[in-house]
């Protein structure tokens, strides 16, 4: 596990946690916040509403079936998400070939969806915490990490993507 932790950090992440899934808290009223509250809602490539996704009581019970979830901390949201990225590959190139990353997608600077098109990225893009079920913030103070409502557009945010680990 070190090996993967260094790696994300050698990104200039902020902070590496591997955990248990088990502390990893899922509260289904998360797809509230996205429903009504996320311009993306019903046009993200990544976007639970999109047809054909899965039910959050879905991801829960396969991301339960982990054995350790890396959790990837940035003040970028493009860092985290590189960094999940690079681990996930480095895992299944170990033979963890069920290792999956996850983040706030910022692959493109305008997402396909929102134009209505076919992603551009689709072997990328992945699912944000909250749009799975994950409660972000609980699972943030559980683990002692950083996150807080901004008051104001200029603070720094705080930006975390996880990689699922069968190792």
């Amino acid at each position: 596990m070190e090996k993967y932790i260094e790696l994300a950090k050698s990104f200039g992440v902020d902070h590496v946690v591997a955990v248990r899934p088990e502390h990893i808290v899922f509260d289904d009223r998360t797809l509230l916040k996205c429903m009504f509250g996320c311009s993306d809602w019903g046009k993200g490539c990544t976007c639970p509403s999109r047809a054909g996704a899965l039910s959050l009581a879905d991801y829960e019970r396969m991301l339960r079936k982990y054995r350790t979830v890396l959790i990837i901390h940035s003040t970028d949201k493009k860092i985290a998400q590189k960094a999940s990225f690079e681990v996930e590959r480095t895992a299944y190139l170990d033979g963890d070939a069920l290792a999956f990353s996850m983040s706030d997608c910022a692959l493109c600077a305008d997402c396909a969806g929102r134009a209505g098109e076919a992603c551009r990225n689709v072997k990328m893009a992945r699912p944000a915490f909250h749009s799975v079920g994950i409660d972000v913030f609980a699972t943030a103070k559980k683990l002692g990490l950083p996150l807080k409502a901004l008051r104001d557009v200029n603070e720094p945010q705080n930006w975390y993507a996880a990689v699922w680990l069968d190792s």
